[in-house]
Protein backbone atom coordinates (compact mmCIF):
# COMPACT_ATOMS: atom_id res chain seq x y z
CA UNK A 1 0.00 0.00 0.00
CA UNK A 2 1.68 3.21 -0.85
CA UNK A 3 1.44 6.35 1.06
CA UNK A 4 1.74 9.96 -0.12
CA UNK A 5 2.72 13.09 2.07
CA UNK A 6 1.31 16.30 0.91
CA UNK A 7 3.15 19.60 2.50
CA UNK A 8 1.85 20.67 5.45
CA UNK A 9 -0.19 23.85 5.60
CA UNK A 10 0.80 26.09 7.92
CA UNK A 11 0.22 29.34 9.58
CA UNK A 12 2.27 32.24 7.15
CA UNK A 13 5.15 34.52 8.03
CA UNK A 14 3.92 36.27 5.00
CA UNK A 15 0.51 37.47 4.07
CA UNK A 16 -1.16 38.39 1.09
CA UNK A 17 -3.97 41.46 1.46
CA UNK A 18 -7.96 40.51 0.30
CA UNK A 19 -7.18 42.27 -2.97
CA UNK A 20 -4.18 40.15 -3.63
CA UNK A 21 -5.71 36.76 -3.66
CA UNK A 22 -8.57 38.15 -5.26
CA UNK A 23 -6.33 39.05 -8.28
CA UNK A 24 -4.16 36.08 -8.26
CA UNK A 25 -7.26 34.10 -8.19
CA UNK A 26 -9.03 36.25 -11.03
CA UNK A 27 -5.48 35.82 -13.29
CA UNK A 28 -5.47 31.98 -12.35
CA UNK A 29 -8.80 31.28 -13.77
CA UNK A 30 -7.90 32.81 -16.90
CA UNK A 31 -5.22 30.16 -16.92
CA UNK A 32 -5.55 26.92 -19.16
CA UNK A 33 -4.93 24.67 -17.30
CA UNK A 34 -5.62 26.14 -13.51
CA UNK A 35 -2.33 26.50 -11.79
CA UNK A 36 -2.33 24.90 -7.91
CA UNK A 37 -1.02 28.01 -6.44
CA UNK A 38 0.98 31.17 -6.10
CA UNK A 39 4.90 30.97 -5.66
CA UNK A 40 6.66 33.61 -3.68
CA UNK A 41 9.91 34.23 -3.55
CA UNK A 42 13.31 36.17 -3.51
CA UNK A 43 15.85 35.86 -5.75
CA UNK A 44 19.54 37.36 -6.62
CA UNK A 45 19.55 40.39 -8.30
CA UNK A 46 18.93 43.83 -9.57
CA UNK A 47 20.21 47.25 -8.15
CA UNK A 48 20.41 46.57 -4.49
CA UNK A 49 21.01 42.78 -4.62
CA UNK A 50 17.44 41.09 -4.10
CA UNK A 51 13.88 41.22 -5.98
CA UNK A 52 10.93 39.56 -5.21
CA UNK A 53 9.45 36.92 -7.36
CA UNK A 54 5.64 35.35 -8.56
CA UNK A 55 5.26 32.73 -10.52
CA UNK A 56 2.52 30.48 -10.94
CA UNK A 57 3.29 26.29 -9.64
CA UNK A 58 1.37 23.06 -10.45
CA UNK A 59 2.73 21.67 -7.02
CA UNK A 60 5.00 22.02 -4.31
CA UNK A 61 8.86 21.61 -3.99
CA UNK A 62 10.81 19.53 -1.89
CA UNK A 63 11.59 22.51 0.69
CA UNK A 64 8.35 24.51 -0.18
CA UNK A 65 6.69 25.33 2.83
CA UNK A 66 2.70 25.78 1.74
CA UNK A 67 0.32 28.07 3.30
CA UNK A 68 -3.29 28.64 2.56
CA UNK A 69 -4.62 31.73 2.45
CA UNK A 70 -8.20 32.38 2.15
CA UNK A 71 -8.32 29.39 -0.39
CA UNK A 72 -5.11 29.98 -2.45
CA UNK A 73 -2.29 28.14 -1.78
CA UNK A 74 1.35 29.60 -1.92
CA UNK A 75 4.58 28.28 -2.01
CA UNK A 76 7.60 29.21 -0.47
CA UNK A 77 10.66 28.24 -0.82
CA UNK A 78 12.87 27.48 2.27
CA UNK A 79 15.63 30.34 1.72
CA UNK A 80 13.01 32.92 0.23
CA UNK A 81 10.91 32.33 3.97
CA UNK A 82 13.64 33.83 5.59
CA UNK A 83 13.29 37.29 3.48
CA UNK A 84 9.71 36.98 3.70
CA UNK A 85 9.04 37.37 7.61
CA UNK A 86 6.62 39.61 8.50
CA UNK A 87 6.06 40.83 4.86
CA UNK A 88 2.34 41.71 3.24
CA UNK A 89 1.85 41.73 -0.27
CA UNK A 90 -1.11 43.61 -1.96
CA UNK A 91 -2.66 44.57 -5.12
CA UNK A 92 -2.94 47.92 -5.97
CA UNK A 93 -4.50 50.00 -8.72
CA UNK A 94 -3.58 54.17 -9.20
CA UNK A 95 -3.56 56.43 -11.61
CA UNK A 96 0.12 55.31 -12.33
CA UNK A 97 -0.71 51.98 -12.63
CA UNK A 98 -1.57 48.46 -11.58
CA UNK A 99 0.59 45.95 -9.41
CA UNK A 100 1.81 43.98 -6.49
CA UNK A 101 3.04 45.71 -3.68
CA UNK A 102 5.69 44.00 -1.41
CA UNK A 103 5.55 45.90 2.30
CA UNK A 104 9.15 44.01 3.86
CA UNK A 105 9.92 44.99 7.38
CA UNK A 106 13.39 43.29 6.46
CA UNK A 107 14.23 45.18 3.80
CA UNK A 108 16.99 48.12 5.15
CA UNK A 109 17.31 49.59 1.56
CA UNK A 110 16.02 49.84 -1.80
CA UNK A 111 17.03 50.69 -5.17
CA UNK A 112 15.94 54.45 -7.05
CA UNK A 113 13.68 52.33 -9.51
CA UNK A 114 12.31 50.62 -6.65
CA UNK A 115 12.52 46.94 -8.19
CA UNK A 116 15.07 45.48 -5.66
CA UNK A 117 15.94 45.18 -1.89
CA UNK A 118 18.91 44.98 0.27
CA UNK A 119 18.25 43.29 3.82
Amino acid sequence: MATTTTPEVKTAPISLTANAVSKVKEIMGQQNPTPAGLRVGVVGGGCSGFSYSMSFENGSGLMDKVFDMDGLKVYVDATSLMYLNGCIVDYIETLEGAGFKFENPNVKSTCGCGSSFNV
